[in-house]
């Protein structure tokens, strides 16, 4: 089934079921692999948080199958805090466990991200890969990420020290004398 693709749902009542399903999408990457560098699954609460910082100046966005399963999401950071680094954006994209993988649901939550994150004014996306992961950089491959480095053990999680491959991607070619148009 073809997932359809769209903004994370919050709401002033506080929770909603986005973010208890990344949420639990979320929690056996951090519990149980080197995948992510957190050590104890966030709550949904801290996941509407996170939503709610994401959307205000990037993007959230997750995989709905009909009859409404969220499968998976991907999002849209700060790359880094210093004003320079404000055009650049780092990206992640995370499935259920239990989602067929190679069904272009990844796929698809990528190439929304980018295209909303280019319309907002980015100009380029860069993703970390904990590495071994020859899936997710497949993945950023086929989707024109390039590899720029490889941090060499820069997280310690699961009894090993762990390398991060970087790849990015531009998503707006402009003239380098003209001034960038600042990210909305």
């Amino acid at each position: 089934m073809t997932p359809t693709i769209r903004a994370a749902r919050l709401d002033d009542a506080g929770l909603t079921a986005d973010a208890v399903a990344c949420a639990s999408i979320y929690a056996p990457y951090v519990a149980g692999t080197a995948t992510s560098f957190e050590d104890v699954p966030p709550s949904a609460d801290e996941m509407t948080r996170r939503i709610a910082s994401a959307a205000s100046t990037h993007a959230w966005l997750v995989a709905e199958l009909p009859g409404g399963r969220v499968v998976g999401y991907a999002y849209g950071t700060p790359y880094r805090a210093r004003p320079a680094y404000r055009w650049s954006t780092e990206v992640s994209v995370y499935l259920a466990v239990d989602t067929p993988r190679r069904t272009g649901a990844g796929r698809a939550l990528y190439e929304r991200l980018l295209a909303v994150l280019t319309d907002r004014g980015y100009h380029c996306a860069i993703a970390g890969i904990t590495l071994p992961n020859e899936a997710s950089v497949a993945l950023h491959r086929a989707l024109g990420f390039a590899e720029i480095g490889v941090e060499r053990r820069v997280g310690y999680k699961l009894d090993a020290w762990r390398d991060v491959l970087r790849m990015q991607r531009d998503l707006v070619v402009e003239n380098s004398e003209t001034p960038p148009v600042e990210p909305r």
